[in-house]
Formats: C-alpha cells, sequence, structure tokens
C-alpha cells in the first residue's frame, strides 16, 4: 500500500455478509477463505496500549483535498504496486536455476514463491536523499523463497531490482548469515489442504464417538461438520513439524465450541505419505491413536463428554446482540458520530500524510504492519522510522493445546491479514479508505479492500484551557483549544483475535501509538483441573488465561541523527531553609543519568522504569540552552510470558525489556522474522545480541518499546529505543 499504488489490482478479497461454506477450514489456524464473515460489532472486552512522544510545540494547518499525487520522496517508501509484485514474480519463475513452481496444487516438495514486499532503503541512503538531494535509492523488493525441492530443503531470502523491471536478484542474510531452516516455515494454504486430508482419515474411525457426544463429526460431513484449530509452536525443538490439533463445531464463533478431542500429528516430511498420528487426547485422557479411542469407546472405557445439542437461534458465540439494560436508555438508535463540519484538515498525497504540523510516508508491511518514515514536525524530522515489530500471546491450561499455544503472529502473516474496515464501525463514515495488496501465500496479488483508515478525532478533552476568575462571581477571561488528533488505522485478524493498529498524531507535537485486542478468545474444552489456569465461561468452554505482549521500533532522528539517551528520575534533597535558617526543606530536584551503552539503556520487565525517558540531541539546543529532547511515555503493565531463557523464550527476547535503546546496524533492522513462531528455540533474529555486545550508544540510538496486557525497542539517530 503506498500512494497512487494503493488502488486499483486484482481479485477483492473480503465478501461481507457472504455465506460460509460447510466444509472444514484449511488455511492459517484452522480458518478458510471461503468463510469470511461480516462481523457488525465489537466484543466488549478491549485493552488499549500506548506509546507516546511529546514535544512542545503547536501547530494547525488546515487541508482541502485529502489526496493527491505523491510526492518522489516519500514515494521511496510505498509498497510495492501490483504492477511491481507481478514483475518481481514474472521475473524469478523465469529464472531456470530457481525452478519455481506455482504455489497452488503441486506437492511440499517443489520450489515455491511465497512473500514479495518492498525491501525498505538503507537508511544512509534514504537520508542522503531526503536530505542533502541525493539520488533516490534503488527501488527493491524482499522475495521469500521456499525451496522444498532439494535434496537439502531450505528457505532462501532474496533482493530483486531494480524495480519496476527487475533484472537481477541477490541472497539477503541474516545477522550471523545462518540459513533459514525448512521446518521453521510459516503454514500455507497447500500444506493446510493436505492437513485437512490427514485429519478426515485420522477421524474416520471416531465417527460414532463424535456423533454420540457433540452431533457433529469431521469426515464425510454436510451440514454439522467439525472444523479445527491448529496450535504452534510445531514441536518442542529445533527442527520439528508437530502440531496439535483441537476440533470444534463448525459454527458461527466455532473458536468457543470445543469438542473435547485433540489430536497430534507429525508433518515434518515433505511427503504426506510419511505424516503420522503421534498421540490424541479426549476429555482429559491420553489415547496413542484415533483408533485405540474408539475402541476404548466401543467397550465403554471412556468417559465421554455429550454436549449440548447445537441450537442455532439461540448460539452463545455469535455477534447478535442480545438482552437488555436495566435501565431501558435507548440501544436501537445511533450513538454519537464523527463528523467535519468544513471538510478534512488533512492531506493525503500518495503515501505521504500532511496534519497540522506533521508528515509522515506509511507502508503496510505483509510480514509485519504498520510502518512509518520520515515522521517530521514543521518539516523538522522527529523520528526516521516508527513501526509494528511483533505479537504475541502466551497461553497456560490443562489439555495439551493448550499448554502448547505460544502464539508468535508475525508468523502467521500478521501485516497481510488487513481485512475490509466497516465505514461507521471499524471508522467514521467520512475516514479516508485504501486498499493494499498482499503478495502472501499466493501466485498473484490480492487486494485488500479497505484495509487502512484515516480520520480525524475529537479527543474529548481540550488540548488546554484556563477560567480565570476574578473570585466575585464573574471572570476576567476564559480561553481554551478544541482537543483533536489524526488516526491511522489499520487491523490484524489473526485467526481469533483481531488486532487495531492505531498511530495518533496530536497538533501539539505528541504521537502515540496504541492496539486494541478484540475477536474472540481462545479457548480450549473445560476440565475440572482447568481452572487453575483460566475461568469457566460455558458449560464446557475455559477461558485460558494468557498474556499479550506488542513489540515497536522507535528510531527517533531528534533535530538530526547525533542523538543521544539519558533518564531523569526524582530525587530528594534535604537543605537548610535559606529564608528560615532554624528549619529544614525537603525538595524534589532532577536526577540525571547518561545512558551511555546498550547495556545501561536496557530495562527489564519487573523492574521500576525511571520516570522520563530522554531521546536528545546534545549539539541543538533551545532558546533557554536545553537540549532538543523528545521523551517516550510507556504505560503497559505487563509481565513476563516465561523464566528467562526457557526454550520459546529464547525467539522473543525482546520481551524481557519494558525499553531496550540500541546502536543502529543495518542487519538489526528487525526484532522478529517470520520464521519465529515455528522455531523459537533457534530463533533467526534473536534480540539479546543486539544488547548483549553493549556497543555504545552515544550518537547513535536506537529505542524499540513493548506493549501488553506487552514491550518495545527504540533507535535514534542511528540506534534504536524500544517502548509500547
Amino acid at each position: 500500500m503506498g500512494g497512487t499504488q494503493v488502488w486499483g489490482g486484482e481479485q477483492p478479497l473480503l465478501l461481507p455478509g457472504a455465506q460460509r461454506e460447510r466444509t472444514a477450514p484449511t488455511s492459517p489456524r484452522g480458518i478458510s477463505p471461503r468463510q469470511d464473515l461480516f462481523l457488525p460489532r465489537s466484543p466488549g472486552r478491549m485493552w488499549p496500549l500506548r506509546l507516546a512522544w511529546a514535544l512542545a510545540v503547536l501547530g494547525i494547518a488546515a487541508g482541502t483535498d485529502p489526496t493527491a499525487p505523491p510526492p518522489d520522496k516519500a514515494s521511496i517508501f510505498a509498497d510495492l504496486t501490483p504492477a511491481e509484485l507481478r514483475a518481481v514474480r514474472d521475473f524469478l519463475m523465469g529464472r531456470p536455476e530457481l525452478g519455481l513452481s506455482p504455489s497452488r496444487g503441486g506437492s511440499l516438495a517443489q520450489n515455491t514463491l511465497f512473500l514479495v514486499e518492498l525491501l525498505p532503503p538503507k537508511k544512509r541512503l534514504a537520508l542522503r536523499h531526503l536530505d542533502k538531494g541525493g539520488p533516490a535509492p534503488r527501488r527493491q523488493a524482499r522475495a521469500v523463497v521456499f525451496f522444498g525441492g532439494q535434496a537439502e530443503p531450505n528457505i532462501t531470502e532474496f533482493a530483486v531490482g531494480p524495480l519496476p523491471r527487475p533484472s537481477s536478484y541477490r541472497p539477503l542474510r541474516f545477522k550471523g548469515r545462518r540459513t533459514v531452516p525448512f521446518a521453521a516455515r510459516p503454514m500455507t494454504q497447500l500444506e493446510y489442504e493436505l492437513l485437512h486430508r490427514a485429519l478426515v482419515q485420522a477421524t474416520e474411525p471416531l465417527y460414532r464417538l463424535l456423533r454420540d457426544a457433540t452431533g457433529f463429526w469431521y469426515h464425510n460431513c454436510t451440514d454439522r461438520c467439525l472444523t479445527f484449530s491448529d496450535i504452534a509452536p510445531r514441536g518442542l525443538a529445533p527442527g520439528e513439524r508437530r502440531s496439535w490439533f483441537m476440533l470444534q463445531r463448525f459454527v458461527e464463533g466455532y473458536f468457543l465450541h470445543p469438542v473435547g478431542l485433540e489430536i497430534l500429528i507429525d508433518h515434518r516430511d515433505p511427503d504426506p505419505r510419511r505424516w503420522a498420528v503421534q498421540s490424541v487426547w479426549y476429555n482429559g485422557q491420553y489415547f496413542s491413536s484415533a483408533q485405540e479411542l474408539a475402541e476404548r469407546y466401543e467397550q465403554g472405557q471412556v468417559a465421554v463428554a455429550r454436549l449440548d445439542e447445537h441450537a442455532s437461534q439461540l448460539l452463545f458465540s455469535t455477534y447478535v446482540p442480545r438482552g437488555r439494560f436495566t435501565t431501558g436508555t435507548p440501544t436501537d438508535v445511533h450513538g454519537a458520530k464523527v463528523c467535519e463540519p468544513q471538510g478534512r484538515r488533512y492531506r493525503l498525497r500518495g503515501n505521504r500524510l500532511e496534519y497540522g504540523g506533521w508528515s509522515l510516508a506509511f507502508r503496510l508491511r505483509s510480514s509485519s504492519g504498520l510502518q512509518l518514515f520520515d515522521l517530521r514536525f514543521n518539516e523538522e524530522r522527529v523520528a526516521y522510522e516508527v513501526s509494528v515489530q511483533e505479537a504475541i500471546a502466551f497461553y497456560g491450561g490443562d489439555t495439551p493445546a493448550a499448554m502448547q499455544t505460544k502464539y508468535i503472529d508475525a508468523g502467521w502473516g500478521m501485516g497481510s491479514v488487513t481485512y475490509e474496515l466497516a465505514p461507521g464501525i471499524d471508522c467514521p463514515e467520512v475516514a479516508t479508505y485504501l486498499d493494499a495488496h498482499h503478495f502472501y501465500d499466493t501466485d498473484r496479488p490480492v487486494r485488500f479492500a479497505r484495509a487502512v483508515c484515516i480520520f480525524e478525532l475529537p479527543t474529548g478533552v481540550p488540548l488546554r484551557r484556563h477560567f480565570n476568575s476574578n473570585f466575585q462571581g464573574g471572570y476576567h477571561f476564559y480561553a481554551g483549544l478544541e482537543g483533536h488528533a489524526l488516526v491511522l488505522r489499520t487491523t490484524s485478524t489473526v485467526y481469533n483475535y483481531d488486532y487495531i493498529w492505531d498511530f495518533l498524531l496530536y497538533p501539539n507535537g505528541v504521537m502515540e501509538a496504541k492496539v486494541h485486542a478484540t475477536g474472540f478468545i481462545h479457548a480450549t474444552f473445560y476440565t475440572p483441573q482447568g481452572r487453575r489456569y483460566g475461568s469457566r465461561v460455558q458449560s464446557h468452554v475455559l477461558g485460558n488465561m494468557h498474556t499479550h505482549l506488542v513489540h515497536y521500533k522507535v528510531d527517533l532522528d531528534i533535530a538530526g541523527t547525533g542523538n543521544s539517551f539519558e533518564t531523569v528520575d526524582l530525587s530528594f534533597e534535604n537543605i537548610s531553609n535559606p529564608w528560615s535558617p532554624d528549619a529544614r526543606v525537603v525538595q524534589p530536584w532532577l536526577h540525571r543519568r547518561p545512558r551511555r551503552s546498550e547495556c545501561q539503556a536496557a530495562f527489564p520487565l519487573g523492574q521500576a522504569l525511571p520516570r522520563y525517558l530522554l531521546f536528545s540531541n546534545p549539539r541543538q539546543q533551545n532558546r533557554w540552552g536545553h537540549a532538543r529532547s523528545y521523551r517516550i511515555q510507556h504505560s503497559s503493565h505487563a509481565g513476563r510470558v516465561l523464566p528467562r531463557g526457557w526454550r520459546e523464550e529464547r525467539g522473543i527476547s525482546w520481551g524481557r525489556y519494558h525499553l531496550a535503546v540500541t546502536r543502529h546496524h543495518e542487519n538489526e533492522a528487525v526484532s522478529s522474522s517470520l520464521y519465529t513462531q515455528n522455531d523459537p528455540w533457534e530463533p533467526l533474529v534473536n534480540f539479546e545480541s543486539f544488547i548483549r555486545d553493549d556497543e555504545s550508544i552515544e550518537d547513535q540510538v536506537t529505542g524499540t518499546a513493548g506493549l501488553g496486557t506487552g514491550a518495545g525497542w527504540s533507535r535514534g539517530g542511528s540506534g534504536h529505543p524500544q517502548a509500547p
């Protein structure tokens, strides 16, 4: 998505109100692309997480037409157009040495193109173009290829360019030059189709048990089908690809309808004929195979969990409003709406967004989501990059699926599941809506209609105000400024969860990053032992405990790239009172502490953060001699999801910190990867290694920040900060 390159395209994906086909879902975490369901309302439980940067400056400007041709300089960050995506595909498919085949159909033992997206330019080249009038960096694509048709299958990433007419490619290397194991690859539609067939075969002996206990079954079903949710990570050690599949009634909100059957399948081999069921769990009991469970059921040796008869009109999991409030206040009329009485006050020029003093370039990265570049206030750069890096949800539970669930959402294409936003619900009716194009597990670009929205929002609180009383029933004056913010929004529907991602721009120079998690809970089958790990929410449903963490990258450039980082705390002093020598005065003072190295600027979860986290340019001062600075204001209360260094925790080492500030390196551009979900034990991107070498961050800082019910990472100038 980006610039004039966002509109047009191929193959609309979202079908609001589409009828669900009664077939077993075969795409990520059990969702079928044919069962798109338009949900008119969101559940009440949401958790806002935010990251704010403040600068004491004001500015408002009026806009006119919100869309216009893209300025050349912002376009270096624009997402690839459908034509560019096709050009990369055609170029790579035409290289005989790669031996690529279409991803649809065929087998896993073939070479396929999995992902194509923009490869952002190196920062030094971008700044040379943006600030010094240098040539625009060569436009390149990042292409991910699954080499499954080799003696030793692997995954290789390529830089392909120059665009729009590519003529060369070169491999991209991870830090440490490690190769990507084939078992670490994300799931594909083809693999889900093959797993569906394996589950049909595995559940056939269980037909009578499933019919008697649930009224639904998996194989040869019509309108009473079971579906599945698959769990990750897929195994317990590197190189494994063993997934637990949790069976559910295929009804609206099937996430809340587990039937008590979970099946473990080993599907590491590219040949599905070599796949095997390794274990079966039913209602608290483990079995070596489905056949053993079926035989013991026939012998009356299984504790059967008989589910209530399915009543489609009274289904608790639907989004149909039900019940009423006891106050009797109206709920069947529209609530308050956002309006623009004198037109829009922001301007969209391609992928360049302007509002008040703010201007920035943005894109919707297929691999992980929204990414902002070249953020300026009153023409001065504040940040080079602010972007979503990763989101995770780690669970606990009694069933094997529950205890194995550790979702790392970039591995599910978090940035590519940006389904259509509903005017009036997801965004105001007056918002500007933009399409996106993704090339993710497909053979051609796919258009996602209305994937991004932009709108101005009244904050409901004055930006500032004062009533100056004369203390005699009158006043000297009243003054106030309305509070507004511009919102840039998209969503990621990753299986049951819908993440709503917001970046907010305020007219006083504050920027805020916020995420809400809504959708459905990830629920498992209730057992009495399950109460240790959650709450019973229906007769056979447990709402499992879990922790969300979200990671952002914040590359601040305050008045230039030579930034440093310091913390400020309040200390107290006990001094003699200068105007009453016999008395003492206890008062606060500002205790400043420069943080000169990466280890000094990493703040672990569980420890109190300093009161102020400041990124400054010591060479640029205001008229009163203060270094020009921005503050990161952290408002997350998350804790650790696992003990430090424990197996899967190694893959999310960024989650150890509220904020981590590192030195900028091009080979430390991201804090996670597509491959962490299925190999968290030996992650390709190890965030802890960014900090471990304890480099100097003076004049070269980048920050990362984490949020949660979660964490973050930050860089300024040529380094990183972190914050949620």
